[in-house]
């Protein structure tokens, strides 16, 4: 999901929100500098999930996820009384193309959480982090099948030693690194599916349309849970129970972040902030979870990061490149 992400280095594959941006040079690095705070935001704190969701044992997978969505819809309704966006939310809804983006993108960023939480909370967090390292290489996938872009010779490299990588992981667990791949795809997906909506929506809206999408589905959930007697929210104690209920704060504000870094950034730069999420989760899984890395799944990470370090060292050379380009066609125009 970045600038020369590794999908889109080229002027044309650039967000709508790009395209909608003012024209001004200095409105347009506020925009981007602004986008990229945000980023930055929701991926350390992406990165942080995984000590929330153990303080949260013994809740399960679905029970977390369903917290989530429907404390994050109450969040979302304040947030829009106290912005008076209803009108904004209502049009957005009736907008059809619209809404089915954002119902699209509520379903895959639902896939992403039951699977991330899955992981987290069976002592798998080593390979969540593998799926959010891989996530950059989905991107430069995207690009090829989805937009059809021609890659550079450095990315087909750095996309090939991704493909090894997960061969060399794959004999490491044993089986195909599922979880990995699954929180790679959909979220890498949900960013394009993001990434195309652009500037018709803001953060806001998009995501309160996502949680209404997915809600009702959530609410079933909370109550087949509390009819069979597997739900933790009341019986954990009242620190357990509020918690439960932050989950709706915790998972809204990174997600606005995102939906705007989204809307100010190209996918390829989106990715590569990206890393701020794997890291952390990766140094959480291994110095508190403690969780054990073989010599083997060391092996494949290693053939992972070489495959960020090309497309880190591709995107910079193309932004070098098309900055002195830039800079040569204002010297002619003058």
């Amino acid at each position: 999901m970045p600038e020369g992400t590794p999908v889109a280095t080229s002027p044309t594959s650039r967000s709508t929100a790009g395209d909608a941006m003012p024209a001004g040079p200095k409105a347009v690095a506020k925009e981007s500098t602004a986008g990229l705070l945000f980023g930055i935001g929701a991926y350390v704190l992406w990165g942080m999930l995984p000590l929330y969701f153990y303080i949260l044992m013994p809740a399960g997978a679905v029970e977390i996820v369903a917290n989530r969505v429907v404390w994050s819809l109450l969040f979302c309704a304040l947030l829009i009384t106290v912005t008076r966006s209803w009108g904004v939310l209502a049009v957005a809804l009736r907008d059809r193309r619209v809404f089915g983006s954002l119902a699209l993108a509520a379903f895959l960023i639902a896939i992403n959480w039951l699977t991330y939480t899955y992981g987290v909370t069976t002592g798998q967090a080593v390979e969540t982090s593998l799926g959010y390292f891989i996530n950059p290489l989905v991107s430069v996938l995207l690009g090829v099948l989805v937009l059809k872009e021609r890659l550079r010779p450095l990315q087909w490299t750095a996309v090939g030693v991704g493909f090894v990588a997960v061969g060399v992981l794959t004999y490491s667990y044993g089986k195909l690194p599922w979880i990995a791949l699954t929180l790679a795809f959909s979220f890498g997906l949900y960013g394009f599916v993001k990434n195309r909506v652009g500037s018709r929506v803001d953060a806001i809206t998009s995501l309160s349309v996502e949680t209404m999408v997915l809600a009702p589905l959530a609410a079933v959930a909370m109550v087949v849970l509390a009819a069979s007697g597997s739900s933790t929210l009341t019986s954990q104690g009242a620190g357990h129970f509020w918690l439960l209920l932050a989950s709706g704060v915790i998972t809204a504000v990174p997600l606005l972040f995102f939906g705007a870094s989204a809307r100010r950034l190209p996918m390829t730069t989106i990715g590569l902030l990206q890393y701020f999420a794997p890291v952390l989760q990766f140094l959480v899984a291994l110095l508190v979870f403690r969780e054990a890395m073989t010599a083997e799944r060391w092996i494949g990470f290693g053939v992972v990061w070489l495959a960020l370090l090309l497309l880190t060292v591709d995107m910079l050379r193309t932004t070098r490149r098309n900055s002195l380009a830039r800079k040569a066609a204002l010297r002619q125009a003058a």
